[in-house]
């Protein structure tokens, strides 16, 4: 096991990746990381109005880029970064080249030639982690805001990478080696002059961090639809308008709309920003007995998805006869699930206001004319922010891994409580805390393993 801060030895190990998206575009950059990374850089750097150059730290040189045969490759900027003082804390530098797919290719192939080892998938960021740059939820953080697609998940991941969290998590981990130091001393110098607290006192401090940790466990039901979406469920019987309701969301003739029932057989899944939130719309196939064989498969997968999803949107059929009582049988395989039901089809019904008065909660709307849509939105976002943690604080759990911990902490603790109450031993209690402790080293990484650490960065792209 290895502890962040640790400086870990690179003598002739120097890494090397482009750093920024594959594709054709004005710049592309390339990093080095490593003892070599200077020498590198120095070996194939040719200065544009000198023979010689000097690379300053943090000063970016410009020249050509030239290859091992003496020709020029491309025309480049370039920066050394000593060690200790750099992204990954080794020593570093980085070429700023065109951004064609095949001149960084080339320049790529001629840094591996000449040494330095094609960078594993977020090596760049675990060096910095190993090195004691940033702690283990900052680097998690770099790979969050990598992938943010709304305006909440960046903000979260951001407050993430500038440390919010890990300040809070360090706050939690003190309150802990405060009581546990308390305990510890009662132990350790039972015949000196140490008053110990008392356990009305030490009880409070146990429910104090006790009510803190599962509060910030508690966020991570919204922190989780941050990171992962918001899942979203057209659903009810063939020919009510799912497909038509999926466009008008969309704002994009997405899926097929006819007027045969059954016709969508599979399900269509798309994204769309809604109030800042990613919501991942789901137009499933219509709800009835019989049909095809390919129709009862889509419906089986319409009922897998009902289940998984966050929310159902059940559109009924205003417009058709009969339309309460399949409501009444629809709603019964649904129990449980959040619902919110849709009228659609008002432009065909001249009185759906009356027919409505029973089902005060059924929204009324028309695909197609856009009718109600607004008000649908409306509750569709209240819906999602009803689980949204406060996001003033930044401190919100988005991690499945950071939730299991905090869990972890949160029974090592009431564990904690239930001996001191029942008057045992200090040193049990004590321990229960440490335990509790350390399962929050596992959030920063104060304490880790090599498995933890190949998971997280494995979800991580070369060259971050």
């Amino acid at each position: 096991m290895l502890h962040p801060g640790k400086k870990i030895s690179s003598d002739d190990d120097t890494i090397v990746a482009v750093i920024t998206p594959p594709g054709e575009g004005g710049i592309a950059a390339l990093r080095l990381a490593g003892k070599k990374s200077l020498a590198l850089l120095l070996r194939f750097f040719q200065p544009a109005h000198a023979k010689k150059i000097k690379f300053s730290p943090f000063l970016l040189r410009y020249g050509f880029f030239q290859s091992t045969e003496g020709g020029i490759i491309d025309e480049i900027t370039a920066v050394y970064m000593p060690e200790g003082e750099s992204y990954t804390g080794l020593e570093q530098a980085e070429i700023f080249c065109h951004g064609g797919c095949r001149v960084v290719r080339v320049i790529l192939d001629e840094l591996v030639r000449a040494g330095a080892r094609p960078a594993e998938p977020g090596e760049f960021t675990r060096l910095a982690f190993l090195n004691g740059r940033i702690d283990l939820t900052r680097a998690e953080a770099v790979a969050d805001m990598v992938a943010a697609s709304t305006e909440v998940s960046l903000k979260v991941s951001r407050e993430h990478l500038l440390g919010t969290f890990a300040r809070h998590i360090e706050n939690l981990r003190n309150d802990l080696i405060k009581i546990i130091a308390d305990l510890e001393a009662s132990i350790d110098f039972p015949d000196e002059e140490i008053v110990a607290p008392e356990r009305s006192e030490l009880l409070g401090a146990i429910d104090d961090i006790l009510a803190k940790l599962n509060e910030l466990a508690i966020t991570y039901t919204g922190g989780k639809i941050i990171k992962e979406g918001y899942q979203v469920a057209i659903g009810g019987r063939p020919n009510a308008g799912k497909s038509s309701l999926f466009n008008r969301l969309l704002r994009q003739e997405r899926a097929l709309v006819t007027a045969t029932a059954g016709t969508t057989r599979d399900y269509l899944s798309e994204w769309l920003d809604l109030g800042g939130i990613a919501v991942n719309l789901i137009d499933t196939a219509g709800i009835r007995v019989g049909g095809s064989t390919v129709e009862k498969s889509g419906r089986e997968k319409a009922l897998k998805i009902f289940k998984d999803a966050d929310l159902i949107l059940w559109l009924v059929d205003l417009s058709s006869r009969g339309w309460k009582s399949r409501l009444e049988d629809d709603l019964k395989y649904l129990d449980g699930k959040l619902i919110m039901l849709i009228g659609n089809k008002i432009d065909l019904v001249k009185e759906f206001k009356k027919d409505l008065r029973a089902y005060p909660g059924i929204i009324p709307v028309s695909c197609l004319d856009g009718s109600g849509l607004k008000k649908l939105k409306s509750n569709l976002i209240k819906n999602i922010n009803k689980k949204m943690p406060d996001l003033t604080s930044g401190v919100v759990v988005t991690s499945a891994r950071h939730k299991q911990k905090l869990e972890q902490a949160i029974e090592h603790v009431k564990s904690a409580r239930m001996k001191l109450v029942e008057d045992e031993s200090p040193e049990f209690t004590a321990f229960d805390l440490n335990q509790a402790t350390r399962a929050i080293d596992e959030i920063t990484g104060k304490v880790y393993n090599e498995q933890i650490l190949d998971e997280i960065f494995a979800r991580f792209c070369i060259g971050k």
